[in-house]
């Protein structure tokens, strides 16, 4: 019996995933570093964005501009507020829940906060929004939805994560905790290699799991 869900954030509560990898790439092109888009899905999705900004490193031989991430956070802030809005049936899904709901985010208190209001969503949860950057560890380690869970009140057991990316499904099959992975046409197979019990829209979750 699910008594608690925790989501993550970029992607799964709000559509941003496509917005933050698109700047990031065009950013890195700049310095050299090519990436198609669906590849910037397994690369980046989950992690820290110093973790994205050691792979681009990485593929480019060098450091990146000490600047680079105050440059990113800038441009990138800009693209959100033009573009970002709520993952599709997410507003349905979560009106229709009966049971206690959270976010646990990789991203910046701020970021989470920010996307969630541009999305329309944070009213919905205001309280119940954790960060990985506000006890220092990130997915694919499990102490994000472990922290969220007991700020919640459940126990592991009683609660389920929903994901879209492999680093985020790692953390909570690393809890304890069952995953349910959103397919998004890029993450499919990586989801389910790593345990996630996927779904492709929140008309199916909704009757996968039967919790109204």
């Amino acid at each position: 019996m699910v008594k608690c869900i925790i989501f993550d954030c970029d992607g799964v509560l709000v559509d941003t995933e496509k917005i933050g990898n698109g700047v990031l790439l065009e950013m890195a092109k700049e310095y050299g570093f090519q990436l198609e888009l669906e590849k910037a899905y397994h690369l980046f999705n989950g992690r820290s964005l110093k973790d994205c900004f050691v792979q681009i490193e990485n593929g480019i031989g060098k450091k990146l501009p000490e600047d680079f991430e105050s440059n990113y956070r800038d441009r990138s802030f800009e693209a959100f507020k033009k573009e970002t809005k709520p993952m599709e049936g997410i507003v349905d899904f979560l009106d229709n829940l009966k049971i206690p709901y959270c976010t646990a985010s990789s991203g910046p208190l701020e970021k989470i906060r920010l996307n969630l209001g541009l999305a329309g969503l944070l009213d919905r949860f205001e309280d119940r929004i954790y960060s990985s950057y506000v006890i220092k560890s990130w997915k694919p380690d499990p102490g994000i939805f472990l922290h969220a869970a007991e700020e919640m009140g459940f126990d592991v057991k009683d609660c389920i994560v929903i994901e879209d990316s492999v680093a985020g499904v790692k953390a909570g099959i690393n809890g304890g905790f069952k995953v349910y992975g959103f397919a998004n046409g890029f993450n499919n197979e990586d989801l389910k290699q790593e345990g996630a019990i996927l779904f492709h829209s929140y008309k199916e979750l909704d009757t996968m799991l039967g919790i109204d």
